[in-house]
C-alpha cells in the first residue's frame, strides 16, 4: 500500500484480512515442504543407482552413470540363509538396504531378515528414518513398541505373533521382538527408507564412544554411579 495514503477503516480491515490469508498460505506451504523434506529423496527418473564409491556427499547417494548400471545393481542373494545368532542376544539382523542393493537409492524402501534362537531377543531399538512392517515367517514372537512422551506417560503396545502374522512399528518409536518359543523363529521386515538407520538403546546409552558422563546417567536413571560404571563396562552386542 503506497505511503502517505489515506484509507478508510473498511479498506484497512480488508487489507489486514488479505495479509492474514497470505501469511496462512505461506505457513501451510512451509509445513508441506517440511513434510516432503523429512522423507527419503524421491526419484526424478526411472532409477538412480547409488554410486557407493563417489566422494560427493549428498542426502542419499549420487547416481551412477546409466551406461554403467547392470542388473546386479538391483540384485541381492542369500536372504534364504539363516543369520548367525551365536551371540549374547541370540538374534541376527540381515539388512538389505541401499548399501547392499545400490538400485534402492531414492526408492524409499528396504528389507531385513531377522533370525532368533529359542528365547532370542532383538533388543529395544529405533529406526529414525523408517516405519517397519514385520511378518513372522516361522515361530512365535512377543513384540511391541513404546510411544513418545504423553500426558499419560509412555504407552506400551504389545502382541504375541505366530507364523503369518504382521505387525507395524511406527517410525522412530522404540520397539523390540522376543522369541518366546522353544524353537528358532524367523521374521521379515519391510522398512520405508532406503537407509532406515538403527539406534539400539542400551548400546547407545551405555556403549557410546566416548562414554556419556556417569554423573549424567546416574541422575537420569536414578541409580548410583557404580551401577552406571558396571553397565558401561559391559560388551554391548550389535546384532545388525
Amino acid at each position: 500500500m503506497p505511503p502517505n495514503t489515506l484509507i478508510s477503516s473498511k479498506d484497512l480491515i480488508s487489507y489486514r484480512k488479505e495479509m492474514a490469508c497470505h501469511i496462512l498460505l505461506f505457513a501451510l506451504l512451509a509445513l508441506a515442504s517440511s513434510r516432503v523434506m523429512a522423507s527419503d529423496p524421491s526419484q526424478l527418473q526411472d532409477f538412480c543407482v547409488a554410486d557407493l564409491k563417489s566422494p560427493i556427499l549428498v542426502n542419499g547417494f549420487v547416481c551412477k552413470p546409466p551406461m554403467h548400471v547392470t542388473a546386479d545393481d538391483f540384485f541381492f542373494s542369500g536372504l534364504d540363509m539363516p543369520g548367525n545368532t551365536s551371540n549374547q542376544l541370540g538374534s541376527k539382523v540381515t539388512q538389505v538396504n541401499v548399501n547392499q542393493i545400490a538400485g534402492l537409492n531414492t526408492l524409499g524402501i528396504s528389507l531385513a531378515r531377522i533370525d532368533y534362537e529359542p528365547y532370542g531377543l532383538n533388543p529395544p531399538h529405533t529406526h529414525p528414518r523408517a516405519t517397519e512392517v514385520l511378518t513372522v515367517l516361522e515361530g512365535t514372537l512377543y513384540l511391541g513398541f513404546v510411544t513418545s512422551n504423553t500426558n499419560n506417560g509412555n504407552l506400551l503396545f504389545t502382541k504375541m505373533l505366530k507364523k503369518g502374522d504382521v505387525f507395524v512399528f511406527p517410525q522412530g518409536l522404540i520397539h523390540f521382538q522376543f522369541n518366546y518359543g522353544p524353537t528358532p523363529a524367523v521374521a521379515l521386515s519391510a522398512l520405508s527408507s532406503q537407509n532406515p538407520g538403527v539406534i539400539t538403546i542400551a548400546n547407545a546409552v551405555f556403549g557410546s564412544n566416548p562414554p556419556i558422563s556417569d554423573a549424567v546417567l546416574a541422575k537420569a536413571f536414578q541409580v548410583g554411579k557404580d551401577t552406571i560404571k558396571y553397565l558401561q563396562a559391559q560388551f554391548w552386542v550389535d546384532n545388525n
